[in-house]
């Protein structure tokens, strides 16, 4: 036991390092997700996840993600969004969102070493692995039964207390009514300065 324990100390701070801040994250693969209550920093993983990423960013670009609801959210598991086609908030389908997608073709599965624990964001896919298109979930909690069998493509590592504000579905099924959006996604860093009065205020610089 004592061993154990002697390992966990020495382990400990080499995970802790490990976690990285928005100031770390390269703004090319760095998403950003305005949510109702706060903004989403999301670490993208075009080493792990290239063709997933690629997705996420040229539909990012487009203005595809900008309104789109959180169509499914299951309390102690996951919030999931991304259905351009039906959940666009300005063009809302009740009775099919979550069946829709882009107008481009589905992606081949990247399946990779990456966990789904709490922030992971993984591609939303049928029972075909190869499904995946633009939809995708991010985690509340640990689901670890998901690893190798959907695409993990980022990790959220500020902002999870605005996901965890996100409106729950029904017991079940998840289906969410009146769900919350995503205001606005973009690609960049966010960065603080001050406004006239010597206040700090959150802007966003975007890549292009």
């Amino acid at each position: 036991m004592k061993k154990l324990l002697a390992l966990a100390a020495f382990i400990l701070p080499i995970t802790m390092t490990e976690a990285k801040t928005k100031a770390d994250l390269d703004p090319k693969n760095t998403l950003l997700i305005d949510l109702e209550s706060g903004q989403v920093v999301i670490e993208m993983y075009p080493d792990t996840a290239p063709k997933h990423v690629e997705r996420i960013k040229e539909l990012t670009k487009a203005g595809k993600y900008d309104g789109v609801a959180f169509h499914r959210v299951i309390d102690g598991f996951m919030a999931q969004t991304g259905d351009v086609q039906f959940g666009n908030m300005k063009k809302f389908n009740e009775g099919r969102v979550g069946t829709g997608g882009s107008d481009k073709p589905d992606i081949p599965a990247e399946f990779n070493k990456r966990k789904h624990g709490r922030g992971a964001c993984s591609m939303a896919r049928s029972s075909n692995p190869n499904s995946a298109n633009s939809q995708f979930f991010i985690c509340f909690d640990n689901a670890n039964f998901l690893d190798g069998q959907y695409t993990v493509w980022g990790q959220v590592v500020e902002g999870m207390e605005h996901v965890d504000k996100i409106k729950r579905g029904a017991p079940g099924s998840g289906s969410v009514t009146k769900p919350d959006f995503m205001k606005k996604v973009s690609l960049g860093s966010s960065t603080k300065s001050s406004d006239s009065k010597g206040k700090k205020t959150d802007k966003t610089t975007k890549k292009k």
